[in-house]
């Protein structure tokens, strides 16, 4: 699999992705297995060409409407740190989208591994992206009140797998968050 194809995964879920109406954010992380494992190219040469994952068509429209009354900007900012089996999520991009009735569609299908199509490039206006630092660490700033979805990803070297973390937070204006993503 081409390495751009999970960070993209990961923007395009994050970019309109809601699992449920918003509501009080859970207390827990949620960690998604998307991609193959790597092989050796030694079994990559049998093959005739690689086979892309298939993307799962998305049955809800873009609400233009609902994220029209969004705001695309605040005062408040999430920080934190994205690590996977203790090892920092080095050069990684952590993602801020707004949960909407839009993306809950996508979020439910990334919880059970399945990639959906690309969102509306409008939805990603209101998406808000950072790399961590080379020991996972990531600021957001500029974030407007509301519920959103934090999510980053990282390779687990153990079997050559992306996992996603993703995570369900409410903001108010002015508020500074730690969020960390972990397993």
């Amino acid at each position: 699999m081409k390495a751009w194809i999970p960070l993209a995964l990961v923007g395009l879920i994050l970019a309109g992705c809601q699992m449920m109406e918003p509501g009080p954010p859970p207390e827990r992380v949620e960690i998604i297995e998307i991609g193959e494992p790597q092989r050796p190219d030694a079994e990559r040469r049998d093959e005739q060409r690689p086979t892309a994952p298939s993307r799962v068509a998305r049955q809800v429209a873009f609400p233009a409407d609902e994220y029209a009354a969004l705001p695309k900007s605040g005062t408040a900012s999430i920080s934190g740190r994205l690590s996977l089996n203790g090892s920092p999520g080095a050069g990684e991009t952590v993602s801020v989208a707004p949960v909407t009735t839009y993306s809950a569609e996508a979020a439910e299908h990334a919880l059970a591994g399945r990639a959906v199509e690309p969102a509306d490039p409008r939805a990603r206006e209101y998406t808000h992206t950072t790399r961590t630092d080379g020991n996972g660490n990531f600021t957001l700033q500029g974030l407007p009140a509301g519920e959103f979805y934090v999510s980053g990803s990282a390779v687990n070297p153990a079997n050559g797998r992306r996992q996603v973390m993703l995570r369900q937070v409410s903001l108010r204006d002015g508020q500074r968050l730690e969020v960390n993503l972990s397993r």
